[in-house]
This record gives C-alpha cells, sequence and structure tokens, in this order.
C-alpha cells in the first residue's frame, strides 16, 4: 500500500510508489531526505503531514 504524504502549505502529495522530484520509486516519506523540500512550493519536508 502507498504511503501518501501531504504539502501542509501547497498540498502537493508524496506518493511512495510513485516518488518524487529526486526521489526513486517505492521509497518510503521516512527515508527521504532530511533536507528534500516540497518541489512545487520548497516548504521543508517537515511541513508533510500524512494523508489518505
Amino acid at each position: 500500500m502507498a504511503e501518501k504524504m501531504k504539502c501542509s502549505v501547497c498540498g502537493h502529495i508524496y506518493n511512495s510508489e510513485k516518488g518524487d522530484a529526486g526521489i526513486k520509486p517505492g521509497t518510503l516519506f521516512s527515508e527521504v531526505p532530511e533536507d528534500w523540500r516540497c518541489p512545487v512550493c520548497g516548504a521543508n519536508k517537515s511541513d508533510f503531514v500524512k494523508t489518505e
């Protein structure tokens, strides 16, 4: 099952099955580097919250 995290600033969804900017598909959000930023608005990783 995919882990999905939502940017609380712009609403961008990080989907672990798809990966994201510079992140390979299948990467859990906990494994994403701490200095990773939202590819849409530049928010910090800490600005993401779990979503369904």
